[in-house]
């Protein structure tokens, strides 16, 4: 069995509908994981998407904020979801193919301006939460799954625009970058978009703050398509859909994909 996998930050499910169904329309993956939907399930426009053949939602939902959605041609089962950090929020959601793959879809805080928990409670709390997934792994080792989403670390040098600039900047701080390589290793879980393109930089996220997005290229690669060894090698294909951060009214993001023959 060979399925396509996307995943993608809309930064509004409702907002940016036209923008998903042109995603699904061009690139058709059978699935597609998103974060900050900032919806409520019921009011995410499922029938729009299932015109377009996808017919299969396991999601959950905050008003305004957080969220994470799964959007399937393929039909799935959903397995749950975690509160790492007890913050109550709705950021991570998992379920399984008839393949038994398990698909994880994770939207881990941002944490805020100042990278100090001790003046930023944000900070803090990104920090407890990759702690909470760490632990997690630790005691429930993950086998024949799929981890995706915005998780909000670029861990690598070429991951960034300009490392030593950004090394005080939340989203490449040493200490965010050690609490992911924890959490990675806790799960043995193996970065498929990098075993697909080990080199050069590699960017998933501009900020909506510079004038000329494209030109200036002041990138991070903040989305991340993970694996278990025990069908990492069944992943293939990656890619960055760089275009999709310059269509009408955009998410600061673009669409990374990966490809399993599971």
């Amino acid at each position: 069995m060979a399925f396509t996998l996307a995943t993608w930050n809309i930064n509004s499910v409702r907002l940016r509908e036209p923008i998903v169904r042109r995603l699904l329309e061009e690139e058709a993956p059978d699935i597609l994981c998103l974060q900050e939907c900032k919806s409520p399930v019921e009011k995410i426009p499922l029938d729009g998407f299932r015109a377009l053949g996808y017919g299969h939602m396991i999601a959950r939902g905050q008003k305004g904020y957080n969220g994470v959605a799964i959007l399937s041609r393929l039909p799935l089962e959903d397995v749950g979801d975690k509160d790492f950090a007890d913050l109550g929020h709705a950021r991570h959601v998992a379920a399984r193919l008839e393949n038994g793959v398990i698909i994880h879809n994770f939207y881990v805080p941002a944490g805020g301006d100042i990278p100090d928990r001790d003046k930023n409670e944000k900070f803090g709390q990104k920090l407890d939460y990759l702690t909470g997934m760490r632990d997690w792994f630790h005691s429930d080792r993950p086998e024949k799954s799929i981890l995706v989403g915005d998780l909000n670390i670029a861990p690598r040098e070429d991951d960034v625009w300009s490392h030593k600039q950004l090394l005080k900047v939340v989203s490449h701080t040493p200490i965010e970058v050690e609490h992911m390589a924890e959490t990675q290793d806790a799960g043995k879980w193996v970065d498929i978009t990098r075993q697909d393109i080990p080199d050069g930089n590699l960017y998933s996220w501009w900020s909506y703050r510079a004038r000329d997005w494209d030109a200036a290229d002041k990138g991070r690669r903040l989305d991340h398509v993970w694996a278990t060894p025990d069908i990492s090698n069944a992943g293939h294909s990656s890619r960055i859909l760089r275009a999709a951060r310059g269509w009408e009214k955009p998410s600061d993001h673009a669409p990374v994909f990966a490809t399993f023959d599971i």
